[in-house]
């Protein structure tokens, strides 16, 4: 495999683009046009194009064989969506690129925005700008996606609603119902709580300037290592007793770090809620498999 680098990529496009009367203007976004993000070689190409007409790419796919041997696209045949269409590539040589596809109207319409969208303030390039169209469009601050500081009500509604969801963990591995632990445990407690918990964590550590990435891509980037290694002990594979200490494995983690965000912001943190779910969660682990009454 011998992905592109990225001066091959863009001089390929502006090459062809060049050629073409009907595109008019290309954008480069996300990691690869924001300073701030790591990049390696599996990192995408996220191409705008903005054309004088849609059509020629409803019609056929041919062009992108400028690019290289096709894999496959997503989706499958390009389809028109309110004046604009989509078409993710992979290519045999490793390269990705996900190509939007814009009328040059909807470019004037951006010039004239008095606030830059998220997916531009967080960075983007102009590759090539035949009408000159991009020369109003505001400067990216970069931000867009750094983490903020949660309210006090946020913060005490997500501890409530995280220590409240290990109640269903509990209960469904008492009842060996591992694959619906396994949606709560690893979906529902690690992504819609404990992740936003280790953002904040990131935050209050790097003084609330740093982006870690949706679904915690970069956390092992920004943790310290004990951290770290706290956060993969969280993890367990299929033996219910395994999957009881990742509960409470997550626990403890969720627990330490809240209660150093909270310190931190000057938030309470709800110890006597927590200390009696967690009697319930211990109380629930040492019940008889044959219990007809929670005693």
């Amino acid at each position: 495999m011998n992905v592109k680098k990225e001066e091959i990529m863009f001089r390929e496009l502006t090459d062809w683009a060049n050629s073409k009367e009907v595109i008019r203007t290309i954008i480069l976004t996300s990691s690869r046009a924001n300073p701030n993000a790591y990049k390696d070689v599996f990192t995408d190409f996220d191409i705008e194009l903005f054309v004088s007409d849609l059509q020629p790419f409803l019609t056929s796919d041919r062009w992108l064989d400028n690019f290289g041997t096709m894999i496959t696209t997503i989706p499958l045949r390009p389809v028109e969506n309110d004046g604009w269409i989509t078409r993710l590539v992979l290519f045999e040589d490793g390269t990705k690129i996900d190509f939007q596809i814009y009328t040059s109207e909807s470019l004037k319409e951006l010039s004239n925005n008095q606030q830059l969208p998220v997916k531009y303030d967080n960075g983007y390039k102009v590759l090539l700008d035949k009408d000159n169209l991009t020369k109003d469009i505001k400067s990216p601050s970069y931000t867009a996606f750094v983490t903020t500081k949660p309210t006090e009500e946020e913060f005490c509604e997500l501890i409530n609603d995280f220590w409240w969801d290990t109640t269903y963990v509990a209960k469904s591995l008492w009842r060996d119902e591992l694959y619906f632990v396994k949606f709560m445990l690893d979906n529902v407690i690690r992504f819609n709580y404990l992740q936003k918990v280790i953002e904040w964590y990131i935050g209050v550590q790097n003084d609330w300037n740093v982006n870690p990435n949706k679904c915690g891509r970069w956390f092992k980037r920004y943790l310290d290592k004990e951290t770290w290694q706290e956060l993969e002990s969280t993890y367990a594979g299929a033996n219910i007793e395994d999957n009881w200490n990742a509960l409470f494995r997550t626990a403890d983690l969720f627990n330490r770090l809240s209660v150093k965000i909270g310190k931190d912001l000057g938030y309470d943190y709800p110890i006597e809620l927590e200390n009696k779910i967690r009697e319930y969660l211990l109380k629930t682990r040492n019940l008889d498999k044959n219990a007809t009454a929670f005693h």
